[in-house]
């Protein structure tokens, strides 16, 4: 068979291999196939398992339930059946050939082959169009082994058409690129670059889904910076940040190449990745020139809040995460001394949550990493500032109204009427606490307060 190749061994787990062969047990072929295969072969860890088969559903329904399998039908339009398997599920689909596209995105109908390798012809990339088999060997008819070695994704067949039917790849194509540091063939480039326009097709939430993958990959960094066109279509705010030259003795890189190295820069979270993105988002909206030729870029981070928002919004992003990283955003320039009490009231600023302070920390340090060489005394502030935290934790000293050694109750007790003037006195005699003008003691708290209590009119 044309592609068939013997490999090295594959570390395929018994439980989908056991699938496998319960199908093959019961008279049909069956292959692993696509990103199970590629993520094997480099031995990357992958937790999804896809087998191709020429059994229909139905008979994967009958051999799996009659083995003592669980089966669910979850996409039988297109021959799909979840098949879970001593704990472990594998999407097991028939062979097919995809009919026309109609929307940029889905198939208007499918068609059951009884061939492999007409189902691997309808797949993305040459590297996820390898399908596996332990006695069988490797069936790569597309070269996708010979790519993989390379590092280069490529389309499987002509680009145009294969981001014609689906514009979902060309972010799948930037996004394997980041998360295997993978270049992208230039003829795969140019067709996904001819056909950006398609991606206003595709569901916000898969856009977000895979820009967030794109992020958390190790080589973000270049690859926000390498395929323009792709990534500032699905997020036109980071545009106005490239090529604007900072002109600060601080920056030796442009707006968006400085983003870019904050990105790389930062743990591979979410959280502090997100909001390394549009840390800066604002400053070409703030962007000034002084007399002496110098740039400014005073208030960026409130513009970057609200520019951050707005696209994070649009993608609908997690309401939770997204004012995390708005606050993040908010705070990655903020001048904060490395002693407890400035530690504290920034505490505050971000909702009493030291792990969000250890987030911004983290933001802070990337962002000096990625300044000019001899501007990145940053790196042992934020440092400076995270063992600061600790203290503050491990001697547990209050930060927080619910650490305070009174409450609402204790201050109405005091005199204080009820209603918002409850609230400002705990505030007050939180920042007293802060400041160390009043140890957290219930009597000397109480004492303040009717201090308090007697200067209010």
């Amino acid at each position: 068979m044309q592609g068939l190749r013997d490999t090295a061994h594959v570390n395929i787990s018994p439980a989908a291999l056991g699938v496998l062969e319960t199908i093959e047990h019961a008279g049909f072929e069956a292959w692993l196939v696509g990103g199970c295969v590629r993520d094997a072969l480099i031995g990357r860890n992958r937790g999804d398992v896809d087998l191709a088969t020429s059994a229909t559903w139905q008979q994967v329904q009958q051999a799996c339930t009659a083995a003592g399998m669980a089966v669910h039908e979850t996409g039988t339009a297109h021959g799909t059946v979840t098949v879970v398997n001593d704990g472990e599920v594998v999407e097991v689909t028939t062979y097919r050939i995809d009919g026309d596209y109609r929307d940029a995105r889905h198939p208007e109908s499918v068609q059951f082959t009884s061939s492999i390798v007409e189902d691997l012809a309808r797949r993305d990339f040459t590297i996820n169009a390898m399908a596996w088999h332990p006695a069988r060997g490797l069936l790569d008819p597309f070269g996708g082994s010979t790519d993989l070695d390379a590092g280069v994704i490529r389309a499987v067949g002509n680009p145009d058409q294969r981001f014609e039917e689906d514009a979902l790849r060309i972010l799948r194509a930037v996004r394997f690129a980041s998360q295997l540091g993978f270049s992208i063939d230039p003829a795969t480039a140019a067709g996904m670059n001819a056909h950006v326009g398609s991606l206003a097709h595709i569901s916000v939430e898969r856009v977000l889904v895979e820009l967030e993958a794109l992020l958390l990959g190790d080589a973000a960094r270049s690859v926000l910076m390498d395929y323009p066109q792709v990534i500032d279509a699905v997020l036109p705010e980071l545009t106005p940040m490239r090529g604007l030259d900072q002109r600060t003795p601080y920056h030796v890189y442009d707006v968006m190449e400085h983003t870019a190295y904050v990105v790389e820069h930062s743990p591979a979270t979410p959280l502090v990745r997100w909001a390394a993105l549009f840390h800066d988002s604002g400053k070409p909206d703030a962007f000034f020139v002084d007399d002496t030729g110098r740039g400014h870029f005073y208030g960026h981070a409130i513009v970057s809040v609200d520019i951050a928002r707005e696209a994070l919004g649009r993608l609908k992003m997690n309401h939770a995460l997204l004012e995390q990283i708005l606050l993040l955003v908010r705070y990655h320039d903020k001048a904060i001394k490395p002693a407890p009490k400035f530690v504290k009231r920034t505490l505050r600023l971000l909702g009493d949550d030291p792990e969000l302070f250890e987030a911004l920390c983290d933001l802070k340090r990337a962002d000096s990493l990625a300044h000019a060489p001899e501007h990145q005394a940053g790196v042992e502030k934020s440092a400076q500032l995270r063992d600061c935290l600790h203290e503050v934790l491990d001697q547990e000293q209050a930060f927080a109204l619910k650490h305070l050694a009174i409450d609402g109750t204790d201050v109405i007790d005091a005199g204080v009427a009820k209603g918002p003037a409850i609230g400002e006195v705990l505030e007050q005699v939180l920042e007293a606490v802060i400041s160390d003008e009043v140890p957290n003691e219930r009597d000397a708290l109480l004492a303040f307060v009717r201090t308090l209590t007697a200067e209010r009119p």
